[in-house]
């Protein structure tokens, strides 16, 4: 059976101040690398047999250290970037509540009917996802793999392993340093 762990990376000063991040390189800061210690913790008795993480300053950060503490392989996946929120990017998510009312409901009613200005669809992100799955897929068929992943892209890789519904992205967008474990059958690994 192989099980993924996904692993959203430690905070950074966006999280903090409620910003908007998507593919803004913005390093890990003081709560994140101790986010990044407990992981460290709490992951080391998984025997993980790699790490991949998306392009992101604080998902690499993550990625190595966690590869590096845990003597296991890291691969940085390109297709794992997070989601270009476009315009959006470096706002706060209060701001466009304020400013787009009906777009910020929208985002949270029905993510995959939204643009953000200038950004990426929800369709095109979920597209490179089940690219960078196939590929993991293809390579591990049984174990534990990592994937350090930022939200809201990390809501598309429990997605497309539970088949659930994505959830407020708005809230998702918020979460940092956390793990969860996704085990498939082999039927699933191998498809």
């Amino acid at each position: 059976m192989l099980q993924i762990v996904l692993i959203r990376p430690g905070s950074t000063d966006y999280h903090e101040q409620k910003l908007i991040q998507g593919t803004l390189d913005v390093p890990l800061n003081a709560d994140g690398n101790a986010e990044v210690r407990r992981l460290i913790e709490e992951l080391g008795s998984l025997e993980l047999d790699a790490i991949y993480a998306s392009e992101g300053e604080p998902a690499v950060q993550t990625g190595a250290a966690l590869s590096a503490a845990l003597d296991v392989k890291f691969r940085k996946l390109d297709r794992l970037h997070n989601l270009d929120h476009g315009l959006w990017q470096g706002m706060a998510i209060d701001e466009i509540r304020l400013r787009q009312p009906k777009v910020y409901r929208q985002w949270q009613d029905a993510p995959e009917c939204v643009c953000p200005p200038q950004g990426e669809t929800l369709e095109a992100a979920d597209d490179r996802v089940r690219s960078a799955m196939a590929k993991i897929l293809k390579r591990h068929k049984e174990g534990v793999v990592g994937l350090v992943v930022p939200e809201p892209l990390a809501s598309l890789v429990r997605r497309y392993f539970t088949q659930k519904e994505l959830g407020d992205l708005w809230q998702a967008t918020q979460e940092h340093g956390g793990w969860e474990i996704l085990s498939l059958a082999p039927a699933e690994a191998s498809s």
